[in-house]
């Protein structure tokens, strides 16, 4: 039913399709609309399958979370805990049982989606739980666990230049995003 939902939604912002829709001269939505949709109706749907289901307007940042922590079943990036004999080893030799997590970058676009949405329809700025320091701190946590897996990735970051050679993979050295960071001494 939610599928057959869509697919009328999606045929009334068709150009000439639907009174109320978009104009017959747009176009189909933009890869990061159309994402940014799935995203806010993959969360309604956890919203509605808690129990007791969860409405639009009591949601929170606990949930938010809860949603972030259930997605992580479905990540491919291996996080070795500190007890593991590969932490810190981006590319560990045999197979641990370390858990599966979702990506921070993609953590952090999907946050970033989810928040334009949840003001696109209708909730405020003010009360948007996307946008409070709860979720700002599980984004930063996720992302200094990530540092042992993907070092380089951090240090270009930070550094806003890119390591000559990182895990052995040799690198470009040049980054214009702050050429005064290009002379700052590697720790």
């Amino acid at each position: 039913m939610e599928r057959g939902k869509e697919l009328a939604e999606e045929s009334s912002r068709s150009p000439g399709g639907g009174a109320g829709g978009d104009s017959p001269l747009s176009t189909t939505p933009s890869r990061y609309e159309s994402q940014k949709r799935r995203d806010w109706n993959t969360f309604g749907q956890f919203l509605k399958n808690q129990r007791p289901p969860v409405p639009l307007s009591h949601c929170n940042s606990n949930h938010v979370l809860e949603f972030l922590r259930y997605l992580d079943q479905f990540g491919k990036t291996k996080v070795h805990l500190q007890g593991c004999i590969f932490y810190g080893q981006p590319e560990p030799p045999a197979p641990c049982t370390c858990p599966l997590r979702q990506a921070w970058g993609s953590l952090d676009a999907l946050i970033g989606r989810l928040r334009a949405a949840y003001e696109e329809n209708g909730g405020s700025q003010e009360t948007n739980p996307f946008a409070s320091g709860a979720i700002r701190v599980y984004l930063r946590d996720a992302n200094q666990m990530m540092i042992p897996v993907h070092p380089c990735h951090f240090l270009d970051s930070i550094y806003g230049s890119k390591i000559e050679t990182c895990g052995g993979r040799r690198r470009s050295v040049l980054s214009w995003k702050n050429p005064l960071k290009l002379f700052s001494p590697l720790k």
